[in-house]
Parts: structure tokens; C-alpha cells; sequence
């Protein structure tokens, strides 16, 4: 998935709110007598306690209990079109509003898109005046226009922000552009330059587990620890989810593992509470002489990747 956050407490009460109204559905037929209908929603019910049960566990993806979710909200639906023909079109807004909530933007609108005709093969539909694809088509534009306006907003913003979305550190572009800058000043000034490249191994495991709320704080902690411990001309930027470059101006090579135990020293007495102690990778990256600033930053990548295999 794209970037598309919901907290975790909420879709925790949404999970628990549709268990309840299932339930009640299910009740409701049997106590008209509708028998034939009450398979389809009593199944549903156990497999949304299924998906409360997987998104409240830990170790597990958290888009696979959103698409079990989802199933279910399609599958009721139809079933409801199915075995009641005079049933209001209206309902077709429940799967459409849901498929907006659960996916990324681009998803739902191809998801409506594709099922879109394969609504109108269904009685209750078929016979539905005219104005219902229009409704259908209107709903689905009016859904994705919010989710468009703050991805475009979301955009803008990266592009004219130079620090991280979810942490105080500079984002890759900005990033790149001042390490050039050091870079070029350190090789006319006959200077040194190191980089400090930092790995938290533990980020993707906090926000698979805890959510993106685990994953700020995990974000916010290295940044803190990292920028409080620096002189104000370093520069600490983001280079990938999980990776940071600690640019190092006029610092030699035994000032820079100085600088890394210092480092690992501090990070690793901060205790956080869904994670635990917290743990960094660090190694130190020097230019060689000679060596061209995009094959400097190419070694700085790969120093990265190789951390995060470690």
C-alpha cells in the first residue's frame, strides 16, 4: 500500500462496530425467518472476528485484516442484492464509501471502476432507473476528490519542504543537495568529510506490529538522540525508510568512530515502550580521492543495504 494511514484505535472500533452490526443482521433474519438468508452474514460475522483477532495480534500484515474487512462488506451487500430483488440501490454507496476508507486512492477508484458494471447484472440494480449510474459515477469522484487533494497538498509539500515528513531530519533530496555542497567545499578547501551511515533495523518491525504511531516515535527518538549529540553545521538527513546519513564536515576518520560510539552509547540506552531498547547500525563512509560525488553516493547506498542484511 501507499502511504494511507489509519490509527490503530480506530480501526479497531471500526472492526468491533462491524462485528456488532453483522450480528445484528444475522438476528434480524433469523427472527424474521428468513433462513435462507442468514448463511452469507453469519459466515461474515466469524471472519470479521477473525480479522479483529489478526489486527489486533502482532506479526502480522496490517492490510489483511482491512481486506477481509472489505470482502465482507461486498460480499453482504451482493448477497443482500441477490436474495431480494426490490432491494434500493442506495445500498451501493456502503462498498463504495468502504473501498475508500480500506484502500489507497488508486486502488478503490480501479477497484469501483472494474466492478462497476458488474453491478448492473443483478436484478435489483438492472431495473433501477438511469440516474443510479449517474449517482454511482458521482459518489466514486466525490470519494476520491479528498483523498487527491490531500495527496496533491502531501506533494507540494515534500517538494518545498526540505526536512522529513515523520521526522527532524532533511529528506533525501535536501539531503543529497548539501552533501554535495560539503562535498565539493571539503574537496577545495583540501578538507575531510565523513558520513555516518545509520540503519534502525527495528523500523519496519514497529509499524507491522504497533502501527505508524510506533514507527514516529521509533523516528523521533533517533533524531533526538542524534541531533542533541552534534555539532549545529552537522547534517542529518533521511536517506531511506529506515536508513539516515550523518553528514560529518572537516572531521577526520578517528573523529568520526568518536562521533559512532558516542552514538551507539546514547541510542542505546533509550528504552522505548512498544520496542524496547532501541538499536542502531552505524558505519562510517569516507570519500576517496579522485572519486566523483555520484559514485560517493552510490557507495553511501550500498553501505546501507548492506547494514540492513546484516
Amino acid at each position: 500500500m501507499i502511504e494511507h494511514h489509519i490509527p490503530k484505535r480506530l480501526m479497531t472500533l471500526a472492526y468491533a462496530a462491524s462485528i456488532a452490526l453483522m450480528t445484528g443482521y444475522a438476528l434480524w433474519l433469523y427472527a424474521m425467518g428468513d433462513y435462507r438468508d442468514l448463511l452469507i452474514p453469519t459466515f461474515m460475522t466469524l471472519l470479521l472476528m477473525s480479522a479483529l483477532l489478526m489486527h489486533i495480534g502482532q506479526g502480522l500484515k496490517s492490510y489483511l485484516p482491512s481486506f477481509v474487512l472489505l470482502c465482507c462488506t461486498y460480499s453482504a451487500v451482493l448477497g443482500a442484492f441477490y436474495y431480494h430483488p426490490q432491494m434500493s440501490p442506495i445500498w451501493l454507496g456502503l462498498p463504495i464509501t468502504a473501498a475508500f476508507l480500506l484502500l489507497p486512492l488508486w486502488a478503490a477508484l480501479v477497484l469501483n471502476i472494474a466492478i462497476g458494471p458488474l453491478w448492473w447484472l443483478l436484478p435489483a440494480v438492472a431495473s433501477a432507473p438511469s440516474a443510479i449510474i449517474v449517482g454511482y459515477v458521482a459518489l466514486t469522484l466525490l470519494l476520491a476528490l479528498p483523498r487527491w487533494e490531500h495527496a496533491r497538498r502531501r506533494a507540494l509539500l515534500r517538494a518545498t519542504d526540505p526536512n522529513d515528513s515523520d521526522c527532524n531530519a532533511y529528506n533525501i533530496d535536501t539531503l543529497k543537495e548539501r552533501l554535495n555542497s560539503e562535498f565539493q567545499r571539503a574537496a577545495m578547501l583540501n578538507q575531510q568529510l565523513v558520513v555516518l551511515v545509520l540503519h534502525l533495523p527495528q523500523l519496519d518491525m514497529a509499524e507491522e506490529q504497533f502501527g505508524h504511531r510506533a514507527q514516529t516515535a521509533l523516528l523521533g527518538a533517533l533524531c533526538s538522540e542524534v541531533n542533541s549529540r552534534c555539532r549545529d553545521h552537522d547534517v542529518l538527513g533521511r536517506a531511506d525508510n529506515a536508513t539516515f546519513w550523518l553528514v560529518l564536515p572537516d572531521t577526520s576518520e578517528s573523529g568520526a568512530l568518536l562521533v559512532r560510539e558516542r552514538l551507539q552509547r546514547a541510542l542505546s540506552q533509550r528504552v522505548l515502550v512498544e520496542t524496547g531498547q532501541l538499536e542502531a547500525r552505524i558505519a562510517a563512509c569516507l570519500p576517496s580521492r579522485a572519486e566523483s560525488f555520484e559514485r560517493y553516493v552510490k557507495r553511501l547506498e550500498a553501505r546501507g543495504n548492506s547494514l540492513a542484511k546484516l
